[in-house]
Parts: structure tokens; sequence; C-alpha cells
């Protein structure tokens, strides 16, 4: 009787491209793996590029694990619209002047956005209410209330200001949406915001520097882990 070959287990650290969905990049993985028990420990918007961290084979079980790491990312902001989705692959539903934003009100706004909060999840997030993602019903142009929850940012870094791109760096805790987090600092500058780019950095303690291409993923990169 032939031996059973073991399943290729371990965790990866993939760099998303900007564009593909976090479940395109498991399918890239199912590919290059040559195998279908793949999963990803938290998602990261289309839009978003970055730091992707990979499951598996039985190191899917882990999920629960990553669910309360903090998370560090390079956020840029542009002033004076606000889209649907709240990024910039939204369409405009509000233009507001922003000539009088100059940089010192930018750094006193964002000093705001630290310690503890109540940030309201966005429509187009992937949490479900009443067992419906919120994103499939942002599709198909339905609202729905949502509860404000806790979140924590433990750092809020002016990086750039070069009016009317605010580019930022965030180190936060779980749960905390980094569209909305523009969308709220447009709010309080009072011409509104939405997010161009996202890139994200850390994930506990797996960092953006470890991560790999797509082009390079294959067996060798599979990191050990323990259940």
């Amino acid at each position: 009787m032939a031996s059973r070959i073991p399943e290729k287990e371990g965790i990866l650290l993939v760099h998303k491209p900007s564009g593909m969905t976090s479940h395109d990049v498991v399918d890239e993985v199912r590919r290059a793996l040559r195998m279908r028990r793949v999963g990803h420990a938290g998602t990261l918007d289309p839009l978003a590029e970055g730091l992707l961290v990979i499951l598996v084979g039985r190191a899917t079980k882990l999920f629960s694990r990553f669910v309360g790491f903090d998370k560090e990312y390079i956020g840029k902001l542009k002033l004076g619209e606000v889209t649907t989705t709240g990024d910039s692959e939204g369409e405009v539903v509000r233009r507001e002047k922003y000539d009088t934003v100059g940089s010192e009100e930018v750094n006193s706004v964002c000093a705001r956005f630290r310690g503890e909060l109540e940030q309201v999840p966005p429509m187009v997030s992937a949490l479900r209410v009443k067992g419906k993602r919120l994103y499939r019903l942002a599709r198909k142009g339905v609202t729905v209330r949502r509860q404000p929850r806790k979140i924590h940012i433990h750092r809020m870094q002016v990086r750039e200001i070069d009016i009317p791109y605010v580019e930022f760096f965030v180190h936060c805790s779980k749960g905390t949406y980094v569209r909305k987090l523009a969308e709220d600092i447009g709010e309080a500058l009072g011409c509104g915001a939405h997010i161009v780019s996202i890139r994200r950095l850390k994930i506990g303690p797996f960092s953006l520097n470890d991560a790999i291409a797509l082009d390079e993923i294959n067996e060798s990169h599979l990191r050990p882990f323990s259940i």
C-alpha cells in the first residue's frame, strides 16, 4: 500500500498588490501549492496593498489567533471629496472646499484620533449584520444601521501634507477601518475626505518586510506553526 503524502502546511507572508482581492491571493496560493486547504488571516480591501497572512493546511485552524492582533498601516487620503465607498473607487457624492485647511489644522485634527475611539463600520466592510455581509448589501444599494464599535489608535502620525492629500501612519487595534478613519478625519476638518491608498505594514509580530511577492510563492516559504 502506497504511503500517504503529507499535506503541505504552514504560514505564508504575502505582499498583496493593489487591485486584487484577498480571495484572489488565496486562489494564487492554491494554484502554486496545488492544494485547496488555504485561507487568509485577515482581509485587505482590493484597493489596499501590503501584508496578507496566508494559512496553509492545518494552519487554517489558527485563524482565531490572528483576530486580536494590532495592525500598522500607511494611508493617504484626499480632502474635499466624499465617495460612496469611502475610497477612490467609489462615486463622488459630495464636494467641499478645502482651501482654508492648512498643515497646522490637519496635524491638530489628526492628533484627536488617538486612544480609545468609537467607529461606525463602513457599509463596504465584510462585517455581518443579521447574517448578511455589509458589502453585499451595499452593492444592492441597501444601507443598514450599524452600531459603533470601540477601537484603539495606539499611534497616529501625519507623514506628509500636500493639500488636498495627507499621508499618515497608524498603529491600531483590531476592528479598525482605515477608510473610515480617513472619512472621519475629513468630516472633522469640515471638508470631507476619502482614502486613495492603503499599505498594511504589520499584523502583530509579522512584517511586510518579510513578505514575498505572488510570483515567489512556493513551499520553501512556508513558516512552521504550532496549534
